[in-house]
C-alpha cells in the first residue's frame, strides 16, 4: 500500500508567502486605505491641507493599528489568549470584539464630522460589519482575517468606481492582484482552508456593498 505524502512548500516560496502575509496584513490594510483616498484620489480630500490628512491617517492609526496591537499584546501577557497571532477561534473572540468597538468609534468619529467625505465613513462602517460578521462566522469555522481585509479593500474600489470619481481600471487591476497573492499566501503558510479563505472575501465584500448603500 502506497501512502500519500504531502508537498511541501519550497522555503524561498514559503519566506515570501511569510512577507506578503505581514506585509499585507489586515491590521494594515485601512493604511493603505486611507493613504490612497488622502493622496491618490484626486477629489475626496483635494481641499484638505497636509495637516488635515495627517489629523486623518493619526486618528486611523490610534483606532485601527495602535489600540488593537496594545489590546492583543495586554490579552496575551494576562494569559487570555495563547497566540499574538490568534491562530485559533477561541483566541480570536475577545479581539474580535474588542477591534469591533474602536471601528465602530472611527465609523463615528468620521461619521459625525461633515467635513470628511461620506466615502470614509462608509468604508469604516464596512470594516465594522466585516468584523461583527467575521465574529459571528468564527463560532463555526476560522475565517481568514487577511482575506476579509483584503475582501473590504477591494469592495471599497468597486464602489468608487461605480460613483465615476476616478478612474479605477489601476488600481482595482492591482487590488485584485494583491488578493490572489494574499489568498496563495494563506494557503501556503497557514492552516485555512479554501472555503475559510474564499468566505473572507465574500464578506468583506458584501460589508462594503452593505455600508455603501446605507450612507452613500
Amino acid at each position: 500500500m502506497q501512502t500519500k505524502t504531502i508537498d511541501r512548500p519550497h522555503p524561498v516560496l514559503r519566506g515570501i508567502a511569510e512577507v506578503i502575509s505581514y506585509i499585507l496584513h489586515p491590521i494594515f490594510v485601512p493604511l493603505y486605505v486611507a493613504a490612497f483616498l488622502l493622496y491618490l484620489h484626486p477629489s475626496y480630500f483635494s481641499g484638505f491641507s497636509d495637516r488635515a490628512k495627517q489629523q486623518v491617517l493619526l486618528i486611523i492609526i490610534l483606532n485601527a493599528v495602535f489600540f488593537p496591537l496594545i489590546t492583543t499584546l495586554l490579552l496575551k501577557a494576562v494569559g487570555f489568549i495563547d497566540s499574538v497571532f490568534l491562530r485559533t477561534s477561541k483566541d480570536r473572540i475577545i479581539p474580535y470584539i474588542v477591534c469591533g468597538i474602536f471601528f465602530f468609534w472611527t465609523y463615528t468619529v468620521f461619521r459625525q464630522q461633515e467635513l470628511y467625505p461620506p466615502i470614509l465613513s462608509s468604508f469604516w462602517l464596512g470594516v465594522f460589519l466585516a468584523s461583527s460578521a467575521a465574529l459571528i462566522a468564527n463560532i463555526y469555522f476560522k475565517i481568514s482575517m487577511h482575506t476579509l481585509a483584503m475582501g473590504g479593500w477591494l469592495g471599497l474600489f468597486i464602489v468608487i468606481s461605480q460613483s465615476n470619481s476616478m478612474l479605477m481600471t489601476w488600481p482595482l487591476s492591482i487590488v485584485i492582484m494583491l488578493c490572489g497573492f494574499v489568498a496563495t499566501s494563506r494557503m501556503i503558510v497557514s492552516n485555512h482552508t479554501e472555503k475559510e479563505i474564499y468566505s473572507g472575501f465574500l464578506i468583506g465584500l458584501a460589508a462594503q456593498a452593505v455600508s455603501a448603500f446605507v450612507i452613500l
